[in-house]
């Protein structure tokens, strides 16, 4: 296997030349078939994965059986679940779900806690990943807290949306989204329904105007 995956990861550029050819030697190139679970709570971290193509979801699941999305992963970017699990030596907290076809890095666990320890590159690619992720969950937290859902729910069909007029997705995937209630979504489409802004069919909804939808989702009444 060569390096050349490293250049998907431009914060990688640095890396040394040893640690270059250490990655090149232990890391394998994987392929992961859609709605593949990839992990899940109480496993043991074995790898740290670097995702070169696809998108992973990675949700928790409450004690209630309520579900959240915390966030995704995409092409170019690390599971810092992951990462905070290996680094802590601890089982996953978590549940990651491959929500496309996935080509990925695996980077075993020794390689990651040799190159932690060794190379600045590699552990400033690491913690630079982490601090941003974490910052993320911080804003998530923040909305579910405080902002109004009707802006929440407007913003996550246009980000779902991808650019296209449909989204696929149930009431149920689209509460885990947003960290509420089944009911509460059901409501709130809806009423963005009566308004002409969507059409709903059995799992999935289409966007018919977008315009009024953006003009929701950038409001932002805290």
């Amino acid at each position: 296997m060569t390096d050349d995956w490293i250049a998907v990861f431009p914060a990688l550029s640095g890396l040394e030349p040893g640690v270059r050819d250490l990655l090149a030697r232990k890391c394998a190139v994987l392929s992961v078939p859609r709605d593949t679970v990839i992990f899940a709570p109480g496993k043991p971290p074995e790898n740290l994965l670097l995702l070169l193509d696809g998108r992973v979801r990675v949700q928790q699941l409450s004690e209630a059986g309520r579900e959240i999305v915390l966030y995704r992963v995409e092409a170019g970017q690390s599971c810092v679940m992951t990462t905070s699990a290996m680094l802590a030596h601890e089982d996953y907290s978590a549940e990651g779900i491959a929500e496309t076809d996935l080509r990925a890095v695996a980077n075993p666990r020794a390689v990651f806690d040799q190159l932690v320890s060794q190379s600045l590159a590699f552990r400033t690619f690491i913690f630079t990943a982490y601090s941003r992720r974490i910052t993320d969950l911080f804003h998530t937290i923040e909305n579910i807290a405080f902002q109004r859902v009707d802006i929440r729910l407007a913003q996550r069909l246009l980000d779902l949306s991808r650019g296209a007029d449909l989204v696929r997705a149930t009431h149920q995937q689209l509460s885990a989204e947003l960290g509420t209630a089944r009911e509460v979504i059901s409501r709130q489409l809806g009423e963005f329904q009566r308004r002409g802004w969507i059409g709903q069919s059995r799992g999935s909804v289409d966007l018919l105007d977008r315009a009024e939808l953006e003009r929701l989702a950038a409001l932002d009444p805290r």
